[in-house]
C-alpha cells in the first residue's frame, strides 16, 4: 500500500498525464489549417502582362519624344514672338504677334498635360 505522501504526487502525475493525453489527442484530431496551393500565372497571362508593360514603355518613350519636339517648337515660337515684338513699336502690334502668342499658349498647355501623363 502506498504511503499517504505519495498519493498526492501520484494523483498529480495522473492528472498531468490525462491532460497531456487530452491535449495530444485534440491536436491529432484537429485537421491542419487549409493551405492554398500557389498558382502559377497562366502563360497567356504572363504574355499579356509582358505585352502591356512593353506597350506602356513604348507609349512613355513616344510621349517623351513628343515632349522634346514640343519644347523645341516652344523655343522656336518664343524666339519668333520676341523678334516680332522687337520689330514693332509702341503704337503697332501686328496680328502675327497675337497669333504667335496663341500658338505658344496652346502648345504650352499641351506640354503641361503631357508632363502630367494625361
Amino acid at each position: 500500500m502506498p504511503s499517504k505522501s505519495m498519493t498526492p504526487a501520484l494523483l498529480l502525475l495522473l492528472v498531468m498525464a490525462l491532460l497531456c493525453g487530452a491535449a495530444f489527442g485534440q491536436q491529432e484530431s484537429t485537421p491542419p489549417p487549409p493551405t492554398i496551393p500557389h498558382q502559377r500565372p497562366v502563360p497567356e497571362d504572363e504574355a499579356r502582362v509582358r505585352m502591356e508593360k512593353e506597350m506602356a514603355k513604348r507609349a512613355n518613350k513616344e510621349r517623351f519624344e513628343q515632349l522634346k519636339r514640343d519644347t523645341d517648337n516652344l523655343l522656336k515660337l518664343s524666339t519668333e514672338l520676341k523678334e516680332y515684338v522687337d520689330k514693332a513699336n509702341e503704337n503697332t502690334l501686328s496680328l502675327d504677334v497675337i497669333k504667335k502668342a496663341e500658338q505658344i499658349e496652346k502648345l504650352a498647355h499641351s506640354v503641361k498635360e503631357k508632363m502630367k501623363g494625361e
